[in-house]
């Protein structure tokens, strides 16, 4: 079995940075992509950033240049970095790793973790 963790949420100014983090724990041979969705209210979850086992990463174009990714293989851990942040960032962040026990690759989900941006 495997555990998503995530931290680092809460209220912030707009213009404002938080910092996310995400530790995967438990049954975990290999990680293939961590990354990071969002869901705000009325809306569907999108995906907002995903950084692959080599190091690749992807946002969506509404968080490019204020955003960042990163991970720690060390420690299971992946991190997003939000600068300039907008009210529409407003939403619940989850976070989501593709990990193998062993034996074949699974998607995990973390419990997610709110973000509002407001003055």
């Amino acid at each position: 079995q495997v555990q998503l963790v995530e931290s680092g949420g809460g209220l912030v100014q707009p213009g404002g940075s938080l910092r996310l983090s995400c530790a995967a724990s438990g049954n975990i041979f290999r990680i293939a992509r961590m990354g990071w969705y969002r869901q705000a209210p009325g809306k569907q979850r999108e995906l907002v950033a995903l950084v692959g086992n080599d190091g690749s990463t992807n946002f969506v174009d509404s968080v490019k240049g204020r955003f960042t990714i990163s991970k720690d293989n060390a420690k299971n851990t992946v991190y997003l970095e939000m600068n300039n942040l907008k009210p529409a960032d407003t939403a619940v962040y989850y976070c989501t790793a593709l990990i193998s026990g062993g034996s074949f690759f699974q998607d995990y989900w973390g419990q997610g973790t709110q973000v509002n941006v407001s003055s």
